[in-house]
């Protein structure tokens, strides 16, 4: 973990939506990177950037590895926040932890992180431009 992770949590909630859920009810699984993603770019959008500025700058950030650990069942209706931080930045990877709140209880619904490559567009790995280095802090 970054020694000034807990500086840099960023959050966003929203409510479940029908069609995330299964016929169980709940959230399906694969719906939680959904989530994962929006916390991500949520959290770029915060320190002031997004993918599309990534891009344009001539680089890529894919997602290489994603681990998920399900604690509670989510269902429709209910509101979701989702904390997202930065736990690891190397000089061609990010990592980014996340947790799924149940914002009324506080209690952590899901725990994960995504692992991401620097890519020139050619998708060759590459170190991370300095600006992005520096925002990622």
């Amino acid at each position: 973990m970054c020694d000034n992770q807990h500086e840099n949590i960023r959050e966003t909630e929203f409510p479940v939506r029908y069609a995330e859920t299964d016929a169980m009810g709940v959230v399906h699984h694969a719906n939680y990177l959904l989530y994962f993603e929006e916390g991500r770019s949520q959290y770029m959008r915060d320190l002031g950037s997004d993918y599309a500025l990534v891009e344009a700058s001539g680089y890529q950030l894919p997602v290489t590895e994603a681990t998920l650990r399900y604690i509670r069942s989510t269902r429709y209706g209910e509101r979701v926040r989702i904390r997202t931080h930065i736990s690891e930045n190397r000089s061609r990877s990010v990592t980014f932890h996340y947790e799924v709140i149940d914002p009324k209880t506080g209690n952590i619904l899901v725990t994960g992180s995504t692992h991401h490559v620097w890519t020139n567009v050619n998708g060759k790995v590459t170190r991370v431009p300095e600006s992005w280095r520096k925002l990622f802090g």
